[in-house]
């Protein structure tokens, strides 16, 4: 692992080559994303099952989302909702996620928002790290902010997710940013208590 970038060689399973083919499509069209939340652990080798994958994508004027919309359908059909307007005007642009799926496929999904109005999703947009997954270049929130926010959530499930990350990174987590997180997060003595 270098600042940079993390490197990893795996065999591919299906959320890894469902990222990939719709990641691909974002990059194609220059559009800023980064996965968060509950696949980036299941990425570096947490076994546990996941019906979606949760991905930030940086606000798009509704021009720009148009055309990314029809290259997405081209692969993948939006469960929700079914129609251009409404996952623009009624969804995105209100803060609520809209869900992708392999055709015919609705699970896992792909669970696409943009930015909430907090801090943190504009952060992790700027911030986000890339991994080289064999040869697919992903980009995914920092291992620091995906440790702390994952206690934040709280259920069993995401502690673990959270022991996972800090347990494999660990040698290479900036302590100072991890604390940081922590004490905005409110979750210093969650991680004193399982994680410490």
């Amino acid at each position: 692992m270098s600042k940079a970038t993390i490197r990893l060689v795996k065999e591919l399973n299906d959320l890894d080559k469902l990222v990939i083919d719709f990641v691909r499509i974002l990059d194609r069209n220059k559009v800023k994303y980064v996965l968060v939340s509950g696949y980036v652990s299941i990425l570096f080798g947490r076994s546990r099952s996941s019906e979606d994958i949760d991905i930030i994508v940086k606000k798009l004027p509704k021009r720009r989302f148009a055309v990314l919309w029809d290259d997405l359908l081209k692969y993948f059909e939006c469960l929700v909702p079914d129609n251009f307007e409404s996952a623009y005007d009624k969804y995105l642009m209100k803060q609520t996620s809209i869900r992708f799926s392999r055709k015919e496929q609705p699970i896992p999904n792909i669970e696409f928002m943009f930015p909430k109005a907090e801090d943190l999703d504009n952060w992790v947009l700027k911030n986000g790290k890339q991994v080289r997954l064999n040869r697919y270049a992903l980009n995914i929130s920092p291992i620091e902010l995906q440790i702390a926010y994952k206690l934040f959530l709280g259920s069993g499930k995401d502690i673990e997710d959270a022991r996972h990350l800090y347990q494999l990174f660990i040698e290479n987590l900036n302590q100072k940013l991890l604390s940081e997180f922590l004490l905005k997060l409110d979750k210093k003595g969650l991680f004193n208590r399982y994680l410490a």
